[in-house]
């Protein structure tokens, strides 16, 4: 059946419309991705800035044109880090449904780590067992450890691209001594998480949203995004260390038109591969699976379980 699935991030938007049948991989139909930065600020303030929601409902009253010419017979709308940590959240919610005619789900940390599980579980080789998954955002990043025959462990913490540029990384191009401060609140959160979580050694390590995939676009020099090249890419750790060296010493300016690199990533690039590249030292990998399929497949897979449960 046809859904559709709005992911309002911290930093980017997204729309995915796809066909759904059973457990098998989404079938997209339609894709749409906006960098809207949503939750600017929202890590000092604690607030939405009106012009931030003004955007993202912008985005959303143009998506839901594109929804009705699509046939769909059900959709959702889900934010993460960004809106669920602001004060002002109702506020954002309620302009949504009034301007835009969508009732948003604020998801928390958890729920969203399972539903971009589902995703990533979608769209892996039948080869892949037991993994770990990596989801960087802009706000948080989830580490999800699904074990056959057993209850999956997900871990939310409060570190993002976003989020740790605006917290640390503030120069341009960032110092030794942000990056040296980056460094070792990546390495501290990721050993917290790993206390928690345990040993993972013989896991599939499978990394997704943004940051990942740009890195394996960066990797692969394309002029063009992807997915098809960029999904189930090899990305070893000498390569987003080797893209770190040529990144960190740039300027925002500097960084635009790099093979590879999103339009509207290059300030978050250079934090996004500190959080890789630390997280893939503190776990002793030396590559990580891409998967261009995350949370939105996962929405899409679990808006159409829920609907076909409740037509039984």
């Amino acid at each position: 059946m046809r859904v559709a699935a709005i992911d309002i991030g911290t930093l980017t938007c997204r729309l995915l419309i796809g066909d759904v049948d059973g457990p098998g991989p989404v079938k997209p139909v339609f894709s749409g991705r906006k960098i809207l930065r949503l939750g600017e600020s929202v890590d000092e303030t604690k607030q939405l800035k009106p012009e931030a929601m003004t955007r993202v409902i912008e985005a959303i009253r143009e998506w839901q044109d594109v929804i009705e010419r699509h046939d769909v017979r059900a959709s959702v709308a889900v934010a993460t880090s960004a809106v669920r940590e602001a004060h002002n959240r109702e506020e954002f919610l309620q302009r949504v449904k009034q301007e835009a005619g969508v009732e948003v789900e604020v998801i928390d940390g958890q729920e969203e780590a399972r539903r971009t599980l589902l995703g990533i579980r979608s769209g892996l080789p039948a080869s892949v067992g037991d993994l770990l998954g990596l989801d960087i955002g802009g706000g948080s990043t989830e580490f999800i450890v699904s074990r056959e025959g057993q209850e999956v462990q997900t871990i939310s913490i409060d570190m993002g691209v976003v989020r740790l540029s605006e917290r640390v990384v503030k120069s341009d191009p960032p110092s030794k001594s942000e990056i040296q401060e980056a460094e070792q609140l990546i390495h501290s959160l990721t050993q917290q998480a790993l206390a928690t979580l345990g040993d993972t050694s013989g896991l599939t390590f499978v990394g997704t949203a943004g940051t990942v995939t740009s890195l394996a676009g960066i990797a692969q020099e394309l002029k063009a995004y992807d997915p098809n090249r960029v999904h189930n890419f090899i990305l070893k750790l000498e390569t987003v260390k080797n893209i770190e060296q040529t990144i960190l010493p740039r300027k925002k300016s500097e960084r635009t038109g790099i093979p590879g690199l999103e339009p509207g990533r290059e300030e978050v690039i250079a934090t996004g591969t500190l959080i890789l590249r630390c997280i893939m030292e503190e776990l002793g990998r030396d590559q990580c699976l891409v998967s261009e399929y995350g949370l939105r497949e996962g929405v899409l897979a679990n808006l159409a379980y829920q609907f076909e449960n409740d037509a039984d």
